[in-house]
């Protein structure tokens, strides 16, 4: 009898990722790779722009965005073996640059520079909590009906995302409202959204990379037709085809720019904290959400204590690199749900993601030239595959259970923060069963957590 099962060969790669055993394989793990880096390639050019408004260099800021997604995502992929990349957050980003113009910073020469001493503060702490676990333990403390409402709210978070991205929802003065269909980026989200739907309908290997490429090049072809400068007006662009390749500029103007004289006072402590709180938690969500849809967790939701640490100190030695390179507070992106989405379950798909980033060195015209109207559909989707943990959550006829877990999926997308949702999350989890008398539910770390998010609250 001829044997048609698929196997894996028993390479290099079979051996060092465990491909077979998360039942996985190359071809998997590549488009499941290129797809996440497709959905993130927007911070290639979005992080410069947010950055360079404090008076660092644009040119060098793409370098090291680069370099720093890149070399911190082939580390995930190497040596925590997860399939989560890395690059400088958005919203860290935004938090840095309002330090600098806006706030403590604001009118100091060269205050990137004392910001980028904070950042580095931030990651040399991360490295030192991952090492003695305290991370560990804080993932391990979430109790499993919250570790599920995390995906669930993280699904709405990436969602929304998508949504905005598309131009189908705008976000004005803090209000959500919906967009108008006369904007060319919110009707090519919706053909991008039909073809992808379809393509998983008739369960195309890799729909949401066909989506995310076959959306791109309709996007290119109607810049074509209407001109680049207009299309440029609803964030559609032409690739530069007369200059594909290029070499990157110098990251010298950046790296290791580090000015610690203004660092050591009470108000840049409290930005240290400000970035060391929010990387934390938006990282234990991130963590959390992406590896329950990988399914690299036991019944508890929690991965194994080697992923885990391995994990996060991947995630702590990123924020490091980033400060030492030039860029804000690197860490794990949700969009690594997209290449989840796909099947990517090893490190071996965040080692395509970080390939990817290095060829985008040389690339940039084109990389930079996807449209967020053609990221958008798959963003979209991963946020309702990553919904569908609501049904794993068990609300039945407990309150304590029911109230913390909604708190914690509402509050994600309309506070525009993963941090957010958990704290809401945590904090009522164990007031309300210490009020009901469940204290047994409640571990020690739970009510230290409680405690310091009440505060967090309180004085943020």
């Amino acid at each position: 009898m001829i044997n048609l099962e698929r196997k894996v060969p028993d390479s290099f790669l079979e051996r060092y990722f465990h491909l077979s055993e998360r039942k996985t394989d190359v071809r998997t793990e590549f488009v499941a790779g290129f797809t996440t880096f497709l959905t993130m390639a927007y911070i290639i050019a979005v992080n410069p722009i947010i950055l360079s408004s404090t008076g660092m260099p644009k040119e060098a800021l793409f370098t090291s965005t680069i370099l720093a997604a890149g070399f911190t995502t082939l580390l995930m992929g190497f040596y925590a073996n997860l399939p989560f990349a890395l690059a400088s957050g958005m919203g860290l980003n935004a938090f840095f640059a309002a330090v600098c113009n806006a706030g403590l910073l604001k009118g100091v020469p060269n205050g990137w520079q004392i910001a980028l001493c904070a950042v580095l503060f931030d990651g040399i702490i991360f490295i030192i909590l991952s090492l003695s676990r305290i991370r560990s333990m804080i993932v391990y403390a979430i109790p499993v009906n919250l570790k599920r409402a995390v995906s669930v709210g993280i699904g709405l978070f990436i969602t929304t995302i998508g949504l905005e991205l598309s131009g189908l929802i705008v976000i004005k003065d803090n209000r959500m409202s919906l967009g108008s269909l006369s904007n060319p980026a919110a009707v090519l989200a919706i053909i991008g959204l039909i073809i992808t739907a379809i393509l998983m309908h008739k369960k195309v290997k890799g729909s949401l990379l066909w989506g995310i490429l076959i959306t791109s090049v309709i996007s290119w072809i109607y810049a074509g037709i209407i001109g680049a400068g207009n299309a440029a007006n609803f964030g559609i662009f032409m690739p530069a085809w007369n200059r594909l390749i290029s070499l990157p500029p110098s990251i010298a103007p950046i790296a290791f720019k580090f000015n610690f004289n203004g660092i050591f006072n009470l108000g840049m402590m409290a930005v240290v904290f400000g970035f060391l709180f929010v990387d934390m938690f938006d990282t234990i969500g991130t963590f959390i959400g992406c590896a329950q849809k990988a399914q690299l967790v036991d019944e508890k939701g929690n991965m194994t204590e080697k992923d885990t640490a391995r994990g996060l100190l991947v995630d702590a030695i990123g924020t490091t690199l980033g400060a030492c390179l030039g860029v804000s507070t690197v860490t794990t992106y949700i969009e690594s749900a997209a290449g989840i989405a796909e099947g990517g379950r090893t490190g071996l798909s965040s080692v395509i993601t970080g390939l990817f980033f290095m060829v985008a060195l040389f690339f940039s015209t084109i990389f930079t030239s996807i449209p967020g109207a053609a990221t958008a559909p798959a963003l979209i989707i991963v946020g309702l595959l990553m919904f569908s943990v609501v049904k794993d959550i068990d609300i039945s006829e407990d309150w304590t259970e029911a109230i913390p877990a909604f708190l914690t999926i509402i509050v994600m997308p309309l506070a525009y923060s993963i941090s957010d949702g958990i704290v809401f999350g945590i904090v009522s989890y164990t007031i309300l069963k210490l009020l009901a008398g469940k204290t047994r539910d409640i571990s020690p770390t739970m009510y230290v957590l409680s405690i310091i998010f009440i505060a967090y609250l309180l004085y943020r």
